[in-house]
């Protein structure tokens, strides 16, 4: 049996009937990453003799009820594990080593997995691309000149290239969901708030940020499911709930409720893209699903869309440097004033005040409520994750100086924030599965969005979609 690309789930199961053990389990993941991780770059932190001395005390223990029981696990760079380095891929921080670790990998722990290393990720987790000074670049492990995505970049190529047996990454802006749809595999970005991660005082912040979220990457949507129990639960010290998730109302295709938009004008997007998204939609037609081609929230999308990305740098703002916020105050001023892509939109918005922020803040939670009584007709939608599949390795210079064409047009590297944002802005829950290739071999995966708070409705969406064929599948050349 092929240990290396089976689920999570899966994994844990042989472990609890004593298929395997513990350490046989992780020595077989260790063995790989030794031998295979030089062509991709993805375990960039190793821990294997802490790991092995928690698989042999798990392999000693009675009980092995834990639903990751045995599992082993590595976890993005950006993640305090006590004793090992939280870089952000910062080189001036490469002798740093966490005293604690978060809560969200420690939560994980008590269900199971066994943490052997950590994943690369870009400098200050925003980029596209998952190279920095201290770790180098990571590869596609569908094709090693294209990146994997990112911020969670190391994350996805190394499920995708079964390396690993589960992962568990962030999102602000896509760095869940856009490793998945480039690498191939399952991520689940959670409804904001519902997965506090407080660790180290020294490196992590005490509040959360806006937008931003931890969640899992996988070979199997049931994975997600699993993750998201252990991990969305309140933290302790805070005031904020977490509510009851509500499960799924269907059972099969043929009880969808799906929205489909698959393209927006003004936003390029690659046809191939397009097509396997419209495909999706044909297929779950014949399924039996309710599928509107047309059904879209009460709101211009223009104006959601740079309401996202002011709110964006707004977040991106509290762990930014001065000089960085200072780069973009004076960006601010000379960026023509006709100038509306993405970068502008967001540089326009440093520095501003408590109370403008507030009332985007209001704008939002109208644009939320739009949302909200969006799905009380549709279950889900489904939208393009990305722009593009994945691109070739791009380091030229600062994101806001590149250009990508995209169907004959060019545009600023970061326009292809349109489709991250106009969901996970908003604090959707979006879960991300494969649906298909490009003609070039590489993967192209779907948003999968959802209400507030259902994040067990687009992660059990996923599941039907696997089990009707869209699953995952190893890149060529890594059996």
């Amino acid at each position: 049996m092929n240990l290396s690309f089976l689920s999570a789930q899966a994994l844990a199961g042989l472990v609890r009937k004593g298929e395997t053990g513990c350490l046989e389990l992780l020595d077989h993941f260790i063995g790989r990453t030794e031998r295979l991780n030089p062509r991709i770059n993805a375990i960039v932190v190793q821990d294997f003799d802490r790991a092995r001395e928690r698989a042999r005390a798990m392999d000693n223990t009675a009980e092995k009820s834990a639903p990751l029981f045995g599992v082993p696990m590595t976890v993005k760079e950006s993640f305090d594990v006590a004793g090992l380095p939280s870089t952000r891929g910062h080189l001036a921080l490469k002798d740093h080593r966490a005293r604690v670790s978060g809560l969200a990998t420690r939560r994980l722990e008590e269900a199971g997995v066994v943490i052997f290393g950590k994943t690369n990720v870009p400098v200050d987790l925003a980029d596209w691309q998952s190279y920095n000074p201290g770790y180098g670049t990571t590869s596609n492990p569908w094709n090693m000149a294209h990146t994997p995505g990112g911020s969670s970049g190391g994350s996805a190529a190394a499920v995708a290239a079964g390396l690993t047996g589960l992962e568990l990454g962030t999102d602000i802006g896509g760095s869940i969901r856009v490793p998945a749809h480039y690498c191939g595999v399952f991520g689940h970005k959670p409804t904001w708030g519902i997965c506090p991660n407080f660790g180290d005082p020294s490196t992590s912040r005490t509040a959360m940020n806006d937008i931003a979220v931890l969640g899992p990457l996988a070979r199997s949507a049931g994975d997600l499911r699993l993750v998201l129990d252990a991990i969305a639960r309140p933290d302790p010290a805070d005031t904020a709930m977490v509510p009851e998730l509500p499960s799924a109302r269907f059972g099969s295709l043929n009880e969808l409720r799906v929205a489909v938009w698959s393209s927006q004008p003004g936003q390029p997007t690659e046809r191939e893209t397009i097509d396997a998204i419209d495909d999706l939609a044909d297929r779950l037609e014949r399924a039996g699903a309710t599928v509107s081609r047309a059904a879209r929230p009460a709101f211009d999308p223009a104006e959601a869309y740079n309401l996202f990305l002011t709110l964006l740098n707004a977040a991106w703002s509290g762990t930014s440097s001065d000089a960085a916020v200072a780069r973009d105050l004076v960006a601010a001023v000379t960026r023509p004033a006709d100038d509306m892509s993405a970068d502008a939109i967001m540089v326009r918005g440093a520095g501003m005040t408590h109370r403008t922020w507030l009332g985007l803040n209001e704008r939002r939670h109208v644009i939320r409520r739009a949302w909200n009584a969006f799905f009380r007709d549709w279950d889900v939608l489904l939208c393009p994750v990305i722009s593009t599949a994945a691109m070739p390795h791009r380091q030229d210079g600062e994101t806001w100086e590149r250009r990508i064409a995209i169907e004959g047009a060019e545009i600023a590297y970061n326009d292809q924030l349109y489709w991250p944002g106009i969901t996970g802005g908003f604090h959707l829950p979006v879960t991300v599965a494969p649906i298909g290739r490009t003609r070039a071999g590489l993967p192209i995966g779907v948003q999968i969005a959802g209400p507030i708070h259902g994040d067990r409705v687009t992660i059990a969406v996923a599941s039907l979609l696997e089990q009707a064929g869209f699953g995952f599948a190893p890149p060529p050349g890594w059996a």
